[in-house]
């Protein structure tokens, strides 16, 4: 009887400690994100911008529902599993800059993701940088320490260079 008194005290003492550590963290981050690809940049814009097709190329997107523009922009829900995400366009400027919100204001986190296309010699290289917010203090903690807050940057380039052609390698971090 002891030691599970003991064990639930070490995990509560964990628990915590991790939302402690984790509220001292801030709620906003930036993360960046390039990959070098043979496509140029009006293909890199077809792709990252065609919604419907997201599913086709992303394993973390299950399906894609159209909602009706925002100011005059495109908005969609993402799919995967139970959770779903709506996003809106909230910048753009073809083929060189698109700016994707997430629109749901009851999760967990929120944010931006800047898209940045350059041309580079017959391709083009793209950088995405996230501006995002984690407001539970246990989420800050896993998203700094547990999951990395690039490992989604770095799964959407991973795709996003296979389905243009390419291979794309994270960087060591």
């Amino acid at each position: 009887m002891k030691w599970i008194a003991i064990i639930i005290a070490v995990i509560v003492l964990i628990g915590v400690a991790v939302y402690a550590f984790g509220s001292t963290l801030p709620v906003q981050h930036t993360a960046t994100r390039s990959a070098t690809l043979t496509s140029p940049p009006e293909a890199v814009w077809t792709v990252i911008t065609d919604a419907p097709k997201f599913p086709s190329w992303r394993k973390d997107v299950d399906s894609v529902e159209l909602l009706p523009q925002r100011d005059g922009r495109p908005a969609w829900r993402e799919i995967s599993g139970r959770q779903r995400m709506t996003f809106e366009v909230t910048e753009s400027e073809m083929p060189k800059r698109l700016v994707t919100t997430i629109a749901d204001k009851d999760l967990p986190f929120g944010g931006s993701w800047e898209y940045v296309i350059a041309p580079a010699g017959s391709g083009s290289t793209i950088t995405i940088t996230e501006h995002g917010e984690v407001y539970n203090p246990v989420f800050r903690f896993a998203s700094r320490y547990l999951i990395g807050q690039t490992k989604t940057l770095d799964g959407y380039l991973t795709a996003l260079a296979a389905k243009l052609g390419n291979h794309y390698t994270p960087p060591s971090s």
